[in-house]
Protein backbone atom coordinates (compact mmCIF):
# COMPACT_ATOMS: atom_id res chain seq x y z
CA UNK A 1 0.00 0.00 0.00
CA UNK A 2 1.24 3.17 -0.93
CA UNK A 3 0.98 6.59 1.26
CA UNK A 4 -0.29 9.89 0.07
CA UNK A 5 3.75 10.99 -0.26
CA UNK A 6 4.47 8.13 -2.59
CA UNK A 7 4.49 8.13 -6.18
CA UNK A 8 4.05 5.43 -7.67
CA UNK A 9 6.12 3.42 -10.04
CA UNK A 10 4.56 4.37 -13.66
CA UNK A 11 4.68 1.77 -16.30
CA UNK A 12 3.57 1.62 -20.21
CA UNK A 13 1.16 -0.64 -21.35
CA UNK A 14 -0.35 -0.93 -25.46
CA UNK A 15 -3.99 -1.70 -25.77
CA UNK A 16 -3.99 -4.52 -27.99
CA UNK A 17 -1.30 -6.46 -25.48
CA UNK A 18 -4.29 -5.96 -22.58
CA UNK A 19 -7.34 -7.24 -24.15
CA UNK A 20 -8.65 -10.41 -22.55
CA UNK A 21 -6.89 -10.52 -19.72
CA UNK A 22 -7.38 -10.70 -15.67
CA UNK A 23 -7.29 -6.78 -15.61
CA UNK A 24 -5.33 -5.01 -13.11
CA UNK A 25 -3.11 -7.02 -10.50
CA UNK A 26 -3.69 -6.03 -7.24
CA UNK A 27 -1.08 -3.40 -6.74
CA UNK A 28 -1.58 -1.72 -10.02
CA UNK A 29 -4.12 1.01 -11.28
CA UNK A 30 -4.40 0.83 -15.36
CA UNK A 31 -5.68 3.79 -16.69
CA UNK A 32 -6.10 4.62 -20.27
CA UNK A 33 -5.03 7.98 -21.43
CA UNK A 34 -6.49 8.55 -24.49
CA UNK A 35 -9.15 11.07 -25.61
CA UNK A 36 -10.44 8.68 -27.76
CA UNK A 37 -11.85 4.71 -27.09
CA UNK A 38 -9.53 2.82 -29.15
CA UNK A 39 -10.92 1.71 -32.22
CA UNK A 40 -12.49 -1.92 -32.73
CA UNK A 41 -12.27 -2.83 -28.62
CA UNK A 42 -15.07 -3.69 -27.25
CA UNK A 43 -15.22 -2.16 -23.75
CA UNK A 44 -15.66 -4.92 -22.12
CA UNK A 45 -12.43 -6.55 -23.49
CA UNK A 46 -10.02 -3.65 -21.65
CA UNK A 47 -10.27 -4.39 -17.94
CA UNK A 48 -9.09 -1.02 -16.86
CA UNK A 49 -9.68 1.41 -13.61
CA UNK A 50 -10.39 4.39 -15.41
CA UNK A 51 -10.17 6.17 -18.52
CA UNK A 52 -8.42 9.77 -17.63
CA UNK A 53 -8.83 12.13 -21.50
CA UNK A 54 -7.82 15.11 -19.00
CA UNK A 55 -4.26 14.06 -19.30
CA UNK A 56 -3.99 13.17 -23.57
CA UNK A 57 -3.35 15.88 -25.89
CA UNK A 58 -5.86 18.27 -26.83
CA UNK A 59 -8.02 17.21 -30.27
CA UNK A 60 -6.14 20.10 -31.78
CA UNK A 61 -2.74 18.83 -31.37
CA UNK A 62 -3.53 15.37 -31.38
CA UNK A 63 -4.74 15.84 -35.26
CA UNK A 64 -1.81 18.15 -35.65
CA UNK A 65 0.28 15.35 -34.87
CA UNK A 66 -1.36 12.43 -36.67
CA UNK A 67 -2.22 14.79 -39.95
CA UNK A 68 1.75 15.12 -40.24
CA UNK A 69 1.64 18.59 -39.63
CA UNK A 70 3.98 18.63 -36.61
CA UNK A 71 6.85 15.78 -36.23
CA UNK A 72 7.55 14.58 -32.95
CA UNK A 73 9.96 17.24 -31.49
CA UNK A 74 7.28 19.92 -32.27
CA UNK A 75 4.62 17.62 -30.93
CA UNK A 76 6.61 16.69 -27.80
CA UNK A 77 7.15 20.18 -27.08
CA UNK A 78 3.93 21.49 -27.37
CA UNK A 79 2.33 18.38 -25.05
CA UNK A 80 4.50 18.56 -22.46
CA UNK A 81 3.41 22.53 -22.57
CA UNK A 82 -0.61 21.15 -22.64
CA UNK A 83 0.19 18.98 -19.87
CA UNK A 84 2.40 21.35 -17.75
CA UNK A 85 0.17 24.05 -17.38
CA UNK A 86 -2.51 21.19 -16.36
CA UNK A 87 -3.73 20.40 -13.10
CA UNK A 88 -4.63 16.67 -14.57
CA UNK A 89 -1.35 14.86 -14.07
CA UNK A 90 -1.38 15.83 -10.46
CA UNK A 91 -4.58 14.32 -10.05
CA UNK A 92 -3.87 11.33 -12.16
CA UNK A 93 -1.08 10.37 -9.64
CA UNK A 94 -3.31 11.62 -6.75
CA UNK A 95 -6.22 9.00 -8.00
CA UNK A 96 -3.40 6.01 -8.28
CA UNK A 97 -2.10 7.25 -4.48
CA UNK A 98 -5.68 6.67 -3.39
CA UNK A 99 -6.40 3.92 -4.86
CA UNK A 100 -3.46 2.12 -3.20
CA UNK A 101 -1.32 1.42 -6.33
CA UNK A 102 2.42 0.95 -6.45
CA UNK A 103 2.35 0.94 -9.96
CA UNK A 104 0.39 3.46 -12.51
CA UNK A 105 0.04 1.98 -15.63
CA UNK A 106 -0.54 4.60 -19.28
CA UNK A 107 -2.41 2.19 -21.55
CA UNK A 108 -1.99 3.70 -25.02
CA UNK A 109 -3.90 2.72 -28.03
CA UNK A 110 -1.12 3.69 -30.54
CA UNK A 111 1.02 1.24 -32.35
CA UNK A 112 4.24 3.22 -32.33
CA UNK A 113 5.38 2.17 -28.56
CA UNK A 114 8.33 5.14 -29.02
CA UNK A 115 6.98 8.04 -30.13
CA UNK A 116 3.35 8.50 -28.28
CA UNK A 117 2.05 10.85 -25.65
CA UNK A 118 1.99 7.90 -23.32
CA UNK A 119 5.35 7.74 -23.39
CA UNK A 120 6.08 11.35 -23.17
CA UNK A 121 3.32 11.57 -19.88
CA UNK A 122 5.00 8.98 -18.08
CA UNK A 123 8.17 11.17 -18.40
CA UNK A 124 6.62 14.72 -17.07
CA UNK A 125 5.12 12.50 -13.83
CA UNK A 126 8.25 10.73 -12.95
CA UNK A 127 9.71 14.45 -13.05
CA UNK A 128 6.82 16.06 -11.47
CA UNK A 129 7.80 17.64 -7.87
CA UNK A 130 4.13 16.87 -6.61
Amino acid sequence: MTTSRTRPAIALGRVRDLLDDDGPAADEYRVLVDRLWPRGVKKERLVLDAWDKDVAPSTELRRAFHGGDLDFAQFSEQYRHEIGTSPAPAALLDAAREAGASTLVLIYGVKDSQHNHARLLKDVLETDER
